[in-house]
This record gives structure tokens, sequence and C-alpha cells, in this order.
């Protein structure tokens, strides 16, 4: 027996449910097919970015999603999604399985703003089917099989940071020299000398200041997705965020967050740490450095929630299950195929093969 989602959104031709339109970015009724803009109001710039407070997470004034939301959770892979109160669920987005338990009232801070779905769930099928075909080293009954996926659209939670830093930064710089070197060496039992360019490396002492602003750092806020795969998505425009309307999240699921604020931040601020060595690094220059000590202070921290869309699918090949995602704003694909242990080890050979043969060709005995 189908359990039908409860109307949230009617229709005011029918009265049926209206859910969100990627194709055409409005409400459309799943009955007549009566079309409606979302309300997004004409001042509307940019998302509104909160001060970092860790506090956040216990203040229900931040919690209200415009709708009541429940959570579930998955018995089997664990993950926890928001649906409206009254809805039931049968399935987990995630994994399939039918084991999932209402966990009662959402307790999560609301989203700031979203990007709502733009590729449709027939279009992400098919970008897999291009995706797929141009891999390589995989299995040709793969790519020729009519691959059945299950796919799911998820807006899957995301935090961004703001910071302005201010580093003071010392180190020992290394400038490489070269002079000429008298050798000597043996050749066919006489011998000889000859002349070796030689590298020398003068260090000295360094220090100064940096400065940047690093704006809309993007921090999963979700572990359930294999990190491999949710971390190549870097394409997502975040010059599109629209402010949170419930209506976006009609038709599909809002993940929860389960990272938590402070370990969000604790994650952008790592990135931030490796982005700023590399700045300063290029800034000193040099050819070695060493003893490089970084003294950083955060300024100006900012945050927001926000929802991404993801189309999130599975699919089997000879009895073994494979993930992929599909942004559902660019239409990229990211995921783990099958691979052919033959091509891998005829390309491996082949690669030894040239190398061998380009040694060989240039290498002139003494």
């Amino acid at each position: 027996m189908t359990v039908e989602a409860p109307i949230r959104f009617p229709c005011p031709g029918c009265g049926a449910q209206m859910v969100f339109d990627a194709e055409s970015q409005q409400m459309k009724c799943t009955y007549c097919g009566h079309l409606a803009p979302i309300d997004i109001p004409e001042d509307y710039e940019e998302p509104d970015e909160y001060e970092l407070d860790f506090s956040d997470e216990d203040d229900e004034s931040l919690m209200d999603w415009g709708t009541e939301q429940q959570v579930i959770k998955c018995e089997s892979c664990g993950a926890e999604t928001l649906i409206p109160a009254q809805q039931t669920a049968l399935t987990c987005a995630f994994c399939g399985s039918p084991k999932v338990l209402p966990q009662g009232s959402a307790d999560s801070i609301r989203p700031e703003s979203i990007i709502p779905f733009h590729i449709t769930k027939e279009k992400a099928n098919e970008l897999f089917l291009r995706w797929k075909k141009k891999k390589w080293f995989v299995p040709n009954a793969f790519k020729k099989q009519r691959t059945y996926t299950n796919v799911t659209g998820i807006y899957v939670p995301f935090w961004t940071f703001d910071a302005q830093t201010e580093s003071d930064y010392s180190a020992e710089v290394g400038t490489h020299h070269y002079r000429t070197e008298t050798r000597t060496r043996t050749v066919d039992g006489k011998t000889e000398t000859y002349e070796e360019q030689v590298r020398y490396t003068v260090w000295h002492s360094t220090s100064g200041s940096y400065s940047k602003f690093f704006n809309d750092v993007l921090i999963p806020a979700s572990d359930r997705h294999d990190s491999r795969i949710i971390e190549r998505f870097d394409d997502f425009s975040l010059d599109d965020l629209l402010p949170y309307k419930p209506e976006f999240l009609s038709g599909y699921v809002a993940e929860r967050y389960n990272v938590s604020l402070r370990d969000g931040w604790s994650h952008a601020k790592y990135r931030i740490d490796e982005d700023l060595e590399s700045r300063i690094k290029s800034k000193i220059g040099g050819d070695e450095i060493r003893n490089l000590n970084i003294d950083t202070e955060y300024d100006d921290r900012t945050y927001k929630h926000i929802l991404l869309p993801l189309w999130n699918a599975t699919y089997t090949f000879k009895n073994k299950i494979y993930h992929f995602m599909v942004n559902g704003e660019t239409g990229s694909v990211s995921g783990k195929v099958p691979r052919s242990g033959w091509k891998i080890t005829f390309f491996v050979l082949f690669c030894i093969i040239v190398v061998a043969a380009i040694i060989g060709y240039f290498y002139e005995p003494n």
C-alpha cells in the first residue's frame, strides 16, 4: 500500500499536492500541472551571515523551518532526514532500507539559504549514463549494460564560514647557488679529472605579516556521504543562493546536519590554515623554507547553514552495489565504478615498456 504525502502546498486550481519543479523553477501541481511561482523578495540580494556563536544550536528561535518537520532515522545506515510531521517514510533515501523510525522534532538550525534543484531526475540519469561511458579501466560489460539506478533528490546540508585573518610569520629561507668543483674518476683503469656543477644552499631569516579575508568556505554538514565523492562537488555557484523557502523542499528530502557548528568551524579553520600556509610560502619565495611558524588571528567570523541539491543514487553491477551522486545545480557527476583488472594490468605493462624504451634510447654508456 502506498502512503501519500500530506498536502502541504495545495494547488489553487484543484487542491492537489504541489511540488517544486526543477525544470520550470516553480511549484507544479502533481495532478493538473498548474504552475505557481515561489515568492522571492524583490530586494533580495544575498543571504544573511550570522556571527559565529556556538550557542546558536540551542537557540529555538533559529529552528523554525516554516513547516513542522520530524526527523526519521534509518536503523540500517543511521542516516537522519527531515520530512513533514504528518508524512510517513517507507524507505531510507540513502540505502533503500525499509527500517526507518520517527525521532521526534527537528531541533536543527534552519537553513538560511538554498540552491534549488535545476537538474531533473531524468536528466540526472542521462548524465550518469554519459559519465560511465567516459570512464577508463571499467569492464566492457559495464559500459554496455543497461544500468538501473535508484535516484533520490536530497538537499544536503552545508556550513559556510567567513573570516578575516591576520597572520604573523617567521621562517628560514634557503636560496640555491651553484659552484664548479673539480673531481676525479676512473675510466677503463685510467684516472681523469672533470668539472661538475655542485649545488649549495644559503639560508637567511625572514618574517612578516599577511592579511586575507576568506569568504564562503564550504564545509559539508553531513558525514553520511563518502567524502571522496561529495568533496569533489566544488562547482556550486554560491552566488545563486536563494532565501530558504519550505516550498523548495516539496517533493524532495532534506538531510539533517550531523556535523555540529563547532566541528564545522574546526574543519573550515583547518582548510583556511592550509591555504594560508601555501600563500605565505609563495610570498616568502626562495628555493627552500624551513622552521616556518605562523600565528593567525581570526576576526569577523560568520556562518550560514545552507542546503545544496544532490541526486543521490546507487546501482548494481555483478551483485555489488556502487554509489554515485549528481550535482542538482550543474549536473556534474561523482561516484564509484567497477574496475577491470585486466585493463589496469595491460596499461601498467604498456607504461613499463614505454619507459624502458625511452631509457634504452637515451642511455649512453660511458
